[in-house]
């Protein structure tokens, strides 16, 4: 041990004095050239499996914040999609509105009655607006239906689907006067006690004829959609399809009529009590 003591520092002092040992030590480096290189392996692996578990603790929070940015949005999307479609209906309520004569009041559907049995909503107009029972409502399409109840601050609707419901109509093209009822179903009603001589074809348009007193004149009802002779019957079985959309409608148009709009709104909502 003594001996190897001394000749390391023999080496040692020799290396610091004299170059004749570099190139002995430049060879020697390529032996240990792989041992340091083995040496720092651990700590590189290290090094990489930290980084990776770090990158992917940032790729998924990343991951989470851009799903939850991504739902965000088709909620957004979504949103502006139904807003679009809202517009959309408000400007074809605008429209049939400046083709309307008398009056008019803008109002929202608030409920839909749940019984199949009956085609009756709510609006969110009452008493206190004006409205009175018996008072003519369309949508952007057409004739929707009457009032038949008032609250103060609501109204309930009958539907002319309803199949309590019947209207006065008369065929745009000619005239010809027929009764439109409800069938209970919101696409279809039955034109009763048509005569098989009378001129009705397929595609006709219905309007209200103000017959009654009712509902005004002129008022697009239905278009005809069947129109069917039975042979040894006496009328002839007809069909239509009402042009307002009674089952998407969200806006609509209480009409104020000119004798309507001579009523004070307080008396009209006792008459509707």
């Amino acid at each position: 041990m003594a001996v190897i003591v001394v000749l390391a520092m023999l080496l040692m002092w020799a290396d610091d004095q004299y170059d004749w040992l570099k190139p002995v030590r430049y060879v020697i480096g390529y032996a240990v050239a792989p041992a340091q290189k083995a040496a720092v392996v651990p700590l590189s692996v290290a090094e990489w499996l930290g980084d990776s578990a770090s990158l992917r603790r940032e790729l998924l929070k990343e991951n989470k914040q851009l799903a939850a940015r991504n739902f965000i949005l088709e909620r957004k999307a979504q949103r502006m999609a139904s807003l679009e479609a809202e517009n959309m209906e408000l400007r074809d309520l605008l429209s049939a509105s400046d083709q309307v004569d008398d009056r008019v009041l803008v109002t929202s559907v608030t409920a839909v009655d749940p019984d199949p049995f009956t085609q009756q909503i709510l609006i969110d107009k009452g008493g206190s607006d004006g409205v009175f029972i018996g008072q003519p409502i369309l949508d952007a399409h057409g004739l929707l239906g009457q009032v038949i109840e008032v609250l103060p601050f609501s109204s309930r609707v009958l539907m002319i689907a309803d199949t309590n419901h019947a209207i006065p109509v008369q065929v745009n093209r000619n005239g010809v006067r027929a009764i439109a009822t409800g069938t209970g179903s919101l696409t279809e009603l039955e034109l009763i006690y048509v005569p098989n001589t009378a001129d009705i074809r397929e595609g006709d348009m219905l309007v209200s004829s103000g017959l009654g007193g009712r509902y005004p004149k002129g008022y697009p009802v239905a278009t005809v959609t069947h129109v069917e002779n039975v042979p040894g019957q006496s009328f002839a079985t007809v069909k239509a399809e009402p042009t307002a959309k009674l089952d998407r409608s969200r806006h609509l148009l209480l009409v104020f009529t000119d004798k309507a709009a001579r009523v004070p709104p307080v008396a009209l909502w006792k008459e509707g009590q």
